[in-house]
């Protein structure tokens, strides 16, 4: 395995737990703001100490609180971007990165030293900017000026705080593209913090599902995606529509929100959560099992598609249900009332 962490760490009325491994992949933790993910980043690379708890990377036990090992952020060889980037702002990006090479002074030569600097800013092509001052580089030059920072000093995990936060939406793609081609080439342990679901799934192996300092859901990320399993991961993962259920006498669930009553697609507990995507639900038309005539309410027009809120016929104090449809199907399907199936394999079961 090649990182482990089991970390406890309490701040005031904040409480993180966070447990998790990974092998040589890239482990997203996606949560809101707040909820410990760069708390963990930080605990990982030794700049916050835990209460309690083990680390472990590539073998090496950088904190057990057991056996009292808690290694210096020097000692680690943890390589941690910042959301700002963290850039020292006087100095050029040529010594910037030559700043990721201090470690090796003792035990490389300059010259070994300087080559391996020209070598990552040629993979970046940062060599055409080596006079420049953070302060005259784009969001997108800054941030190739600190990954190569970091990957001069050759750590053993990687972990990106945010990494695209800072970047006007234009640009974000393109770079995600070029930090996902770095990432394939590091081949070892990336851990990559996000509030993005779309984000996390282009670029990560695995998804851990953080909320207020708990993991709550961890796995391949298709499996996460299409059982989030709580109602959390469910909203972190893109889920929309969910409403509070209850078990009824004849086996069907009552989806309290909606003022709908269903087939359960599978067993369930007497009370939880129901959840169902935008793009799940289908037209029902000639359909059997959990079909419903709902009343539209508005339609809401996307760049390629419309959302179309909807309520049980009739009914005006439940929570509108959002059904996702291409523009070419809306303006086929388009009427005051719509019949629409939810598809067993579509709805989700989910704990508080």
């Amino acid at each position: 395995m090649s990182v482990f962490v089991d970390i406890e760490k309490k701040l005031g009325s904040f409480h993180l737990r966070a447990t998790f491994e990974a092998d040589d992949e890239v482990l997203a933790l996606l949560g809101a703001s707040g909820c410990g993910k760069s708390m963990t980043l930080k605990c990982i690379a030794g700049i916050v100490k835990p209460d309690r708890g083990r680390i472990v990377v590539d073998d090496e036990v950088l904190y057990d609180s057991e056996k009292r090992i808690n290694l210096s952020p020097q000692e680690r060889h943890t390589g941690l971007m910042f959301q700002n980037y963290a850039l020292f702002p006087n100095m050029s990006v040529l010594d910037n990165i030559r700043a990721g090479t201090r470690r090796e002074r003792k035990t490389e030569s300059r010259s070994t030293r300087e080559d391996r600097v020209r070598k990552v800013m040629e993979t970046f092509g940062l060599l055409p900017l080596a006079r420049h001052l953070p302060s005259q580089l784009s969001g997108g030059q800054q941030q190739r000026t600190a990954l190569a920072r970091i990957l001069v000093s050759r750590p053993s995990i990687l972990l990106l705080d945010e990494p695209f936060s800072a970047l006007d939406s234009h640009l974000r793609f393109r770079l995600e593209r070029e930090v996902h081609e770095v990432m394939e080439e590091f081949g070892k342990s990336v851990i990559l913090v996000s509030h993005n679901r779309d984000e996390v799934y282009r670029l990560a192996d695995k998804i851990a599902v953080m909320d207020n300092g708990k993991i709550v859901a961890c796995g391949d990320k298709k499996d996460v995606f299409h059982n989030p399993k709580t109602r959390h991961a469910a909203i972190m993962t893109g889920c929309k529509n969910i409403s509070k259920y209850r078990t009824l006498p004849d086996g069907r669930i009552e989806a309290i929100d909606w003022g709908l009553a269903l087939q359960a697609p599978q067993k369930t507990s007497a009370e939880g959560y129901l959840g169902i995507r935008m793009h799940g639900i289908c037209e029902g038309e000639g359909q059997t099992g959990n079909v419903f005539l709902f009343d539209v309410i508005e339609e809401v027009e996307n760049p390629f598609s419309f959302t179309i809120m909807l309520q049980p016929e009739g009914e005006t104090d439940t929570r509108p249900i959002g059904w996702e449809l291409t523009k070419e199907d809306w303006l086929r399907l388009r009427a005051p009332k719509v019949r629409v199936k939810f598809p067993d394999d579509e709805l989700l079961i989910l704990d508080n």
